[in-house]
């Protein structure tokens, strides 16, 4: 069965490309990013791993630890990233977990009932510092990844998670952000101090507030 949102990510121990890691003690406190592979030496995952590591420093920016998955050994990992770093220009700076007997694989429900029982689902797990699941999103093998998009949802999720707020649609980080329809007409003023528009009774933005 597939992980839904606000199910308590699995926890389990694995070997990586940096170590053994117990996934939860790994993460801490912070958010975290899990996203997986179907192999190794594949074409767009090859593309997908090196934006990846490009974007780290915006990732622990925001407090948030990345860990890839692949279905193959720690061997076949350790070679892959040579590739990766060579022809990404790049130096892959995260764990990439090895899963060869798909444990993690089926824990998170990563494994493709429609193609194969070995061929694991291209999937985005972002996880709360309370270890439940935020988001999910399933790409197809033909489509890499967006991963700027990726950082967008982790800004909305840590400024909604701390603030009565939502954001719109194409919304980006600065952009002004909507009161959640909780907070009544006379709270806004304390609450939102930065002053308000009122479109529609249930429609009211704001400047968005931690800035």
């Amino acid at each position: 069965m597939s992980l839904r949102l606000g199910d308590v990510a699995p926890d389990f121990t694995a070997e990586t490309t940096e170590g053994t890691i117990k996934f939860h003690e790994w993460l801490g406190n912070g958010w975290g990013v899990l996203f997986s592979h179907p192999a190794d030496f594949t074409p767009v995952c090859t593309t997908e791993l090196g934006a990846m590591s490009k974007l780290t420093p915006e990732f622990t920016k925001r407090n948030v630890k990345v860990a890839a998955l692949s279905a193959d050994p720690l061997d076949s990992h350790k070679k892959w990233v040579n590739d990766i770093n060579e022809t990404q220009h790049t130096t892959v700076n995260y764990p990439i977990i090895a899963d060869p007997e798909f444990k993690v694989a089926n824990l998170y429900g990563m494994v493709h009932p429609n193609v194969t029982d070995k061929f694991t689902v291209r999937s985005v797990f972002v996880i709360g510092p309370d270890k439940k699941v935020k988001l999910t999103i399933t790409y197809p093998a033909s489509t890499g990844r967006n991963f700027d998009e990726i950082l967008r949802v982790i800004d909305s999720l840590q400024l909604t998670a701390n603030y009565s707020v939502a954001t719109p649609a194409n919304w980006k980080n600065g952009e002004d952000v909507i009161i959640t329809t909780a907070v009544k007409d006379e709270d806004i003023p304390a609450k939102f101090p930065k002053g308000h528009t009122r479109i529609k009774p249930y429609l009211r933005t704001t400047p968005q507030p931690n800035l």
